[in-house]
This record gives structure tokens, C-alpha cells and sequence, in this order.
């Protein structure tokens, strides 16, 4: 509990005056959490969750006129989630702790009628984030649940909004909502990995095919946590702006992008499939939709043109003259062709919308202001390049 607490303040005291959400804590304190800590990789992201949570709640206060100052950690409390905990039919539950796993005995009601029965044995009801409590020599785990919404419940993919998401090379994640996720030193790894595996095939040796097999291993781990954390940035944009489904372009089609090497073709498949899971536990589609034109169509007229690519990374209408990243400018046009899909779907009943950072806009141009107060569409810019991409 003495490291959840460490790690929980460190992410606050760099993100303090500087950004509330999860998606910009998570990259801005993860690597120091991870550095200053025993924490493992899943709990130094949910101490920078908690910390985004704190200072959010500091912004609340405030904004009704009371006085706040930076939050700091010293209840014995540990936040855990289902890839940190889990419960078994025998009444035991596995947590995480800085070295290992430990398996304990759950002290439950002997009726068999108790109120966490319902939820225990429900299979309407699934584990999300719990609070385990030390109190008095004793441990008390708070146990939370959610059940996914029924058939009347939920919004179709016809009736829902849509988080439109851009996968690129200097970008490896760029959301419709303005969330950019940094792909730079992702590439410079890959790149670096590569030349390593190169040398090493050509030298042969069998001691050469051992280091080979030891660096590729090394990789994997590393693209995997960066992928990991660029996976909840997402999911968590997805649940921050009420989101029912997640569109990205079609992956298929990702070997033709320029600069994008076999090691980039492959995070982007897996970072695809991390977001699927871990969107569909929270009960958010994720679809594919084709990428034709996306990244040459402007978002804001509609009017396509080679010569809308200004540079790489920048996109200028040269018919409405509106100006905009081009990585997200492609977001846009991704989820807005989701959204379009809908209404041209058999139904013919589709009234989705796209989720910009400023509000909700429809194909028909209808938009609605984010109830946060978001600043102007046009205002919209990418944050500065991250060191570890997150979102």
C-alpha cells in the first residue's frame, strides 16, 4: 500500500497544474511511477488513473467556489481491476502485489441469500474496479460491479456516437476527439530492433541465434506495454465522451502506408485487437470501416484532392482553405463514414453522431456543444510529441 500510495503521489505532483485526464496523465507519470516504485506496469497505470481522478475532483471544488490544494495519498487503500484481481467460484480472489499473486480466502455472509450473491453468482453482473482496505489488522475488499445494458438499454450502431481513429506512423493513434497518441519512439525502437536482428542473423552463430531470440523477446515486451497503455488512452477517450462505437480504417489496407514496416503493420493489428476486448468488456462496438480517401477528403467540406496533403503532417483545403493535422483530420473522416454507414444501413433509421473534442456533429451538419464546454472545433491541436505513447 506504501508503493499504490508513492506512485499515486508522484503522478500527481507532475501532473498538478498541468492536466486532469487520464488519457494525459497516464503518459506524462507512467515511466517515473514505474521508475520510483515496486509497482507493477497495470498498477502504475491506475495510480496515474487515480491521481487524474483526484485532481479532476480538486477541478470540481473549485469551480464551485471552495478552496482546494494539490491532493496527497495516505489512506491504506489499493485500487485494483480485473487484470490486477480475480475472483474464483471457491470464494477466493488472486491480487497483484509488488512481487507476486496472492490467493486469499473471501469472508462472505454464510447465508447463501446475501446481497453480494446476486452479484457473485450473476452472470448479468461483471467485475470492474475494486478498493482493497486495510482497517484495524483486517483487509476489507470493496467489490464493484457493472452490468452491461440490455437490448433497450443501449444505443445501435445506428443510434449511438462514434469515436472515429486514425493509426499512423508518426502518430501511432490519433482520436476524433483531438487525442493524439505519439508514435515516435515506438518507431525509433522498432527501427533500432531491427538493425539488431539484421546484424545478428547475418553473423549465424549460435551464439548470435540466442541473442537474437533474447532481443526479440525484449521487443515483443516493449511493444506490447506501449501498445497496452495506447489501448486504454483510447477506450478511455471512447468512455469520457459516452462513446457507443469505436471506428477505425481498415487494417487490411495498413500495408500500404508509407513508412509503415512489418513491426508497424503488426502493432497495429494487436493495438486493434487490445482495444476491441477492452472496449466490448465496457459494452463499445469496434468497427472497421474503409479507409479510401480519408486522409485526402477534408473533413470540413467534403471536398477531396491530392493537393489537400500540404506536407506529411498537415492538411489544408485548398477549396474551403480550413487547416488541420492531417492525422485528424483522417479521424474525422473515419468516424463520420462510420456514422454515414449507419444511416445508409437497411434500417434507414440512423441518428448517430461523430464525437469531436468541442461537441457531437451529425452528417447533416446538426451539432451539439460538449456539456464540459470544450474549446471550438477549430481550435483543436495535437498535445506536444510524448516520450512512451499512451493517450
Amino acid at each position: 500500500m506504501s508503493e499504490w500510495k508513492r506512485g499515486c503521489q508522484i503522478a500527481t505532483d507532475m501532473a498538478w497544474g498541468k492536466c486532469n485526464t487520464k488519457s494525459d496523465v497516464q503518459p506524462l507519470a507512467y515511466d517515473d511511477v514505474r521508475e520510483h516504485t515496486d509497482l507493477g506496469s497495470q498498477h502504475a497505470i491506475l495510480a496515474t488513473h487515480q491521481a487524474a481522478q483526484a485532481i479532476t475532483g480538486c477541478i470540481d471544488q473549485k469551480a464551485k467556489g471552495k478552496k482546494v490544494s494539490k491532493p496527497t495519498f495516505t489512506a491504506p487503500t489499493v485500487k485494483y481491476d480485473t487484470r490486477t484481481m480475480t475472483l474464483f467460484d471457491d470464494d477466493t480472489v488472486s491480487l497483484s502485489t509488488t512481487e507476486s499473486r496472492v490467493r486469499c480466502d473471501l469472508a462472505l455472509p454464510d447465508a447463501d441469500n446475501g446481497y453480494q450473491r446476486q452479484y457473485l453468482d450473476s452472470d448479468e453482473w461483471s467485475v470492474t474496479e475494486s478498493t482493497l482496505t486495510a482497517r484495524d489488522g483486517d483487509y476489507f475488499l470493496h467489490i464493484s460491479f457493472r452490468r452491461p445494458k440490455n437490448d433497450t438499454e443501449r444505443n445501435t450502431a445506428e443510434d449511438g456516437t462514434v469515436l472515429g481513429v486514425d493509426l499512423g506512423i508518426e502518430n501511432l493513434a490519433v482520436t476524433s476527439t483531438a487525442s493524439f497518441v505519439s508514435g515516435r519512439e515506438l518507431t525509433h525502437d522498432l527501427r533500432e530492433f531491427e538493425k539488431v536482428r539484421a546484424g545478428l542473423q547475418q553473423t549465424g552463430t549460435r551464439s548470435a541465434h540466442r541473442t537474437l531470440e533474447q532481443s526479440s523477446g525484449r521487443e515483443l515486451r516493449y511493444v506490447r506495454d506501449v501498445l497496452h497503455r495506447a489501448s486504454n488512452a483510447i477506450v478511455d477517450e471512447a468512455l469520457r465522451y459516452e462513446c457507443d462505437v469505436i471506428a477505425f480504417e481498415d487494417l487490411s489496407h495498413i500495408r500500404d502506408r508509407t513508412g509503415a514496416s512489418w513491426g508497424h503493420r503488426w502493432a497495429f493489428r494487436t493495438l486493434y485487437e487490445q482495444v476491441e476486448y477492452k472496449a466490448e468488456a465496457e459494452g463499445i462496438s469496434v468497427k472497421q470501416v474503409g479507409s479510401a480517401y480519408t486522409s485526402k477528403r477534408c473533413a470540413e467540406c467534403g471536398f477531396t484532392a491530392d493537393e489537400n496533403r500540404a506536407t506529411r503532417n498537415d492538411f489544408q483545403c485548398v477549396k474551403c482553405e480550413s487547416e488541420a493535422n492531417a492525422d485528424y483530420n483522417a479521424a474525422k473522416n473515419i468516424g463520420m463514414r462510420y456514422v454515414r454507414r449507419g444511416q445508409q444501413s437497411s434500417r434507414r433509421t440512423g441518428n448517430s453522431q461523430l464525437a469531436l473534442k468541442s461537441g457531437t456533429v451529425t452528417p447533416s451538419g446538426g451539432f451539439t456543444a460538449h456539456p464540459e464546454g470544450f474549446e471550438a472545433e477549430f481550435m483543436d491541436k495535437p498535445h506536444p510529441p510524448r516520450a512512451n505513447p499512451s493517450g
